[in-house]
C-alpha cells in the first residue's frame, strides 16, 4: 500500500488542481478567466486564411488594449526551412522596463492548425494564459527593470513562419534576451518544461530553480531527447537564427485530440491550463527583474522534479564521480558479502536468469504490442498521433502484465537466497549508467536509485529479516523518478514505444526487488496482476470502437486532374466509416498514379483508396510565364499562378531536377531547404485572401524542368458543385492530411 502510494504521490504532486478561481484576487492568475479567452479563441478553425483567423486576430488586440497595451501588428511573407510559405500576421506589444537592456519575451501562437482543428489546447491555451499572466501582473502595479514584450505570432502550425518573420525582421528581435513560451501537443496532462538553448542549460536551470514554481515537472532526460529529435516550436527559431535561448511549456497528454476539431474548449484539461499559470507568474516576476544578459553558460546541469523536494539539480561534473562511488560501494558490498558467506558465485550466475528472462519476454512483449495491436484492430492504423482514446487503458495493462512476468519468474527462483539474487539488478543497473553517463547524460540521475539499491544490498547482508519499512523508503528514488516515465514514453511517442513501458517496468522491479522478495506469495501476486491485465485488455477492447466521445478520424476528397480531364474521390482511410463508403464503397481501389503519393503530409501518408467521381466544372489555377530564358549555364524561369476558385493551398512539387535557387512573392528559399527538400517538393503555399503564387527559379541550362501543381480548397462539404453531407458525430475529419477537400492537379512543363 505504501509503494501504491508513493506511485500515487509521484504523479498527484505534480501539476495543481484546478478548482473555481473567479473570486481570487485580481492579482492572482485565473484559471477560469484565462478559459474565457480559450473559450472565444476556440469556436472555429482559424487557421491561417480561415475567415474565423481575422476574428481571434482582432480578439486578442482588443484584449491587449484593454490591459492598456498599444499593439502593432507585422506583416510579411515567410518560408522558413520547411518550404511552408505563407503571409504571417504577428501581434506584438511591449511593457516598458525601469531601465535598459535585454528584454524578456512571452511567445505563443493563435493561428490552429489547417484545416478542422478549434485550437483550443494548442495553443488558444498558451494566448490565454499570457492574456491572464500579464492581467494579474499588470494589476500588482509592478514596474518591471526589463522591458517585456509580447508576441502573438502567426502562422506557427504552417512552419513557424511567424517567429521567422519577427527573429529575422523586427528590430526589437535583436534586443531580446530570453523567450518564454506556451504550447501544448495534447488537450491534457503535466506540462513540461524544455530548454532551448545552443550550449550548456547551467545559468537557465539556476534562474528557474531561484524563479521557483510550485510545480516544476522537468527533467535533464527529456531535455537531452528533445535535443535529437526533429520537434520544433517557434522557440526554436529564436535559438537557431539569433541565439537566444527560452524556456518551452507544454503538455502532451490526450493525444488524439492533438490537431483535430476535439481540440475543443471542454475537452481542454483545466488542470494542465493551471499548471500553465503556475509557470507564468513566478518566472514573469523573477525574469522582469533578472540580469538578462547573463544568461548563456557552457556548463550543463542535471535536473529532476521529485515529490516534496520539488526540483533537483547538479553540474554534468557531478556524473562520472557518482558512477566511480557507486562501483566502488558495489565492490566494497560484494567483498563484504563473500566475507560474510553470504554470497556464492553460483547463486549470483542463476540469480541473473530470472532477470535476464523478464527483460525478454517482456521486452518482446512490449516490442510486438503495437504490431499485434494494429492486426486485431485495423482501425487504429487510422488515427495517425499513433495514440488511441483507449491508449490509457493499454499502458497500464502492460504495465500489469510485465509486473506479472517479473513475479512469476521471481516465484521460479525462490530456492535463490536474497543477497545472491540482488546482485543481478545491481550490475545490470551500473551498466545501465555506465552507457547513459557516456552517451545520454541528462539521465545520469538514474544512478541515484541505484544507491538506495545498494543500501537495501546492505541491509539484506546483515539481516535475515530485516525491516521491510525501511526498504520501502529505500525505493521511493525509484517510484519517484522512474514511474512518470512508464506512463510518459507510450503518451509522447505513441503506443509504438510500449516497449518502454514494459521495459522500464522491469527495471524499476528490479530496484523494488527488495522489499518484493519479502513477500510470501510472489506466484499469487502474479497470477493476480495477470488477471488485472486480461481486465483492463477486455475493457480496451470494450473501448476499440469509436463514439460521438471517442470519433473515428474520416478523410474524403474530390481529386480532379484537369489535364487528364479525370476526377476520383479518395481517402486516407484504412477502415472506412459508413460515411466514406458513400463515396468509396464497393467502386473503391488502390491508386494507381505515383501523384497520390505526393502531396506533403506530416507522417508522409498517402491515399489508401480511390473511385471513379462524376467530372465538374471546376477552373484550374490560371499559370502565366514571366520569364522563360538562358544566361550563361543557368535557365532562369519565372511565372505566377492564379487561382480562379476559392483556395486555402497550393502545392508546388517538380521532377528530378536541380535547383539552384528559388523564390516564391520575392522571398528566397533558403538554401538549406532546397538541399534538403525531398519528394520534390518546391514549396506549399497557404494561401491568404486568394492570392497569386509567383515564382521565380534557376536551373542548369541543360536540365528540362516539369512542376505539378496541387491545388487545394478545403470547401468540399460547403461548396455548391457537391453535396456531401455533415460527418456524424462518431467521425471527426483526420488530421495531418489534406481533408474535405476540392483538389485540383495541374502540370506545367519548360
Amino acid at each position: 500500500m505504501l509503494i501504491l502510494l508513493a506511485i500515487y504521490l509521484s504523479f498527484d504532486t505534480s501539476m495543481p488542481k484546478y478548482n473555481l478561481d473567479l473570486q481570487i484576487p485580481v492579482t492572482e492568475f485565473s484559471t477560469d478567466r484565462a478559459l474565457q479567452h480559450v473559450e472565444i479563441i476556440s469556436k472555429q478553425p482559424h487557421a491561417v486564411g480561415f475567415e474565423a483567423h481575422e476574428t481571434v486576430k482582432k480578439y486578442i488586440i482588443d484584449q491587449l488594449a484593454q490591459l492598456g497595451l498599444e499593439t502593432s501588428i507585422q506583416q510579411g511573407y515567410s518560408a522558413g526551412d520547411w518550404g511552408n510559405f505563407s503571409k504571417a500576421e504577428n501581434i506584438i506589444a511591449r511593457i516598458k522596463g525601469s531601465r535598459p537592456g535585454k528584454a524578456l519575451l512571452l511567445l505563443s501562437h493563435y493561428d490552429s492548425n489547417p484545416h478542422s482543428s478549434l485550437g483550443a489546447s494548442d495553443a488558444g491555451s498558451g494566448v490565454a494564459t499570457i492574456l491572464e499572466g500579464l492581467r494579474a501582473y499588470l494589476a500588482t502595479k509592478t514596474i518591471p527593470e526589463n522591458d517585456i514584450i509580447i508576441l502573438i505570432s502567426d502562422a506557427e502550425e504552417l512552419g513557424l513562419n511567424g517567429a521567422d518573420l519577427f527573429v529575422n525582421s523586427h528590430p526589437w528581435a535583436k534586443n531580446v534576451g530570453l523567450v518564454l513560451n506556451f504550447e501544448a501537443r495534447g488537450s491534457g496532462g503535466r506540462s513540461y518544461m524544455l530548454i532551448e538553448t545552443n550550449r550548456g542549460n547551467g545559468r537557465l536551470i539556476e534562474e528557474f530553480t531561484k524563479a521557483n514554481p510550485d510545480f516544476p515537472t522537468a527533467n535533464s532526460l527529456v531535455y537531452s531527447i528533445y535535443k535529437l529529435l526533429p520537434n520544433d516550436t517557434d522557440l526554436t527559431v529564436f535559438r537557431e537564427d539569433r541565439d537566444i535561448e527560452g524556456f518551452n511549456f507544454a503538455f502532451i497528454d490526450d493525444h488524439y485530440d492533438y490537431h483535430t476539431v476535439r481540440d475543443n474548449y471542454a475537452r481542454l484539461d483545466r488542470n494542465s491550463l493551471a499548471h500553465q499559470g503556475s509557470y507564468l507568474m513566478p518566472l514573469l516576476f523573477h525574469f522582469s527583474k533578472a540580469d538578462l544578459s547573463n544568461l548563456m553558460s557552457l556548463n550543463d546541469y542535471i535536473y529532476f522534479n521529485v515529490p516534496f523536494f520539488k526540483f533537483i539539480s547538479y553540474p554534468f561534473e557531478w556524473i562520472w564521480p557518482m558512477f566511480f562511488l557507486a562501483l566502488a560501494l558495489m565492490l566494497l558490498l560484494l567483498f563484504y558479502g563473500f566475507k560474510l558467506k553470504r554470497l556464492d558465485l553460483k547463486g549470483i550466475g542463476k540469480g541473473f536468469l530470472p532477470l535476464l528472462i523478464a527483460l525478454a519476454i517482456n521486452g518482446f512483449v512490449g516490442w510486438y504490442s503495437w504490431l499485434a495491436l494494429k492486426w486485431f484492430y485495423p482501425q487504429y492504423n487510422d488515427m495517425l498521433q499513433g495514440f488511441t482514446y483507449n491508449g490509457y487503458l493499454y499502458i497500464l495493462a502492460f504495465v500489469l502484465f510485465s509486473l506479472g512476468t517479473c513475479f512469476w519468474v521471481y516465484h521460479r527462483f525462490r530456492n535463490i537466497s536474497r543477497s545472491n539474487l540482488l546482485v543481478a539488478p545491481m550490475v545490470i543497473w551500473l551498466i545501465i549508467c555506465w552507457g547513459l553517463a557516456s552517451n545520454l547524460q541528462g539521465a545520469s540521475y538514474f544512478i541515484i536509485p541505484l544507491y538506495s539499491l545498494l543500501g537495501s544490498f546492505l541491509i539484506s547482508l546483515n539481516q535475515e529479516k530485516p525491516n521491510v519499512y525501511v526498504l520501502v523508503i529505500l525505493t521511493l528514488p525509484a517510484i519517484w523518478i522512474y514511474t512518470p516515465f512508464i506512463e510518459m514514453f507510450p503518451v509522447g511517442l505513441g503506443l509504438k514505444m510500449m516497449v518502454a513501458t514494459t521495459i522500464l517496468t522491469t527495471l524499476t522491479f528490479l530496484l523494488l526487488l527488495p522489499v518484493f522478495l519479502t513477500y510470501k506469495y510472489l506466484k499469487r501476486i502474479a497470477y493476480l496482476t495477470f488477471l488485472l491485465f486480461l481486465g483492463f485488455m477486455f475493457s480496451a477492447h470494450m473501448y476499440s470502437g469509436f463514439s460521438s466521445e471517442s470519433a473515428k478520424p474520416t478523410s474524403l476528397l474530390y481529386v480532379l486532374n484537369t489535364d487528364q480531364n479525370k476526377a476520383q474521390w479518395a481517402t486516407y482511410e484504412n477502415v472506412l466509416s459508413t460515411w466514406t463508403s458513400q463515396y468509396l464503397g464497393e467502386n473503391k481501389k488502390k491508386p494507381d498514379s505515383l501523384a497520390f503519393f505526393t502531396i506533403s503530409s506530416k507522417y508522409s501518408t498517402g491515399f489508401t483508396y480511390v473511385a471513379d467521381a462524376p467530372l465538374k466544372d471546376l477552373l484550374p489555377p490560371k499559370v502565366e510565364v514571366i520569364k522563360d530564358t538562358i544566361i550563361e549555364d543557368q535557365h532562369l524561369i519565372g511565372f505566377s499562378i492564379t487561382p480562379q476558385r476559392h483556395v486555402n493551398r497550393l502545392d508546388i512539387f517538380t521532377n528530378d531536377v536541380n535547383i539552384l535557387a528559388a523564390s516564391v512573392n520575392n522571398i528566397a528559399l533558403s538554401d538549406y531547404y532546397l538541399t534538403n527538400r525531398q519528394g520534390g517538393r518546391l514549396i506549399t503555399h497557404f494561401v491568404s485572401n486568394n492570392e497569386f503564387t509567383e515564382i521565380q527559379l534557376s536551373i542548369p541550362k541543360d536540365e528540362l524542368l516539369e512542376l505539378t501543381l496541387y491545388e487545394t480548397s478545403n470547401d468540399l462539404l460547403i461548396n455548391p458543385s457537391f453535396t456531401v453531407p455533415e460527418r456524424p458525430d462518431v467521425n471527426i475529419p483526420m488530421p495531418f492530411v489534406l481533408n474535405d477537400a476540392v483538389l485540383l492537379i495541374k502540370k506545367i512543363s519548360f
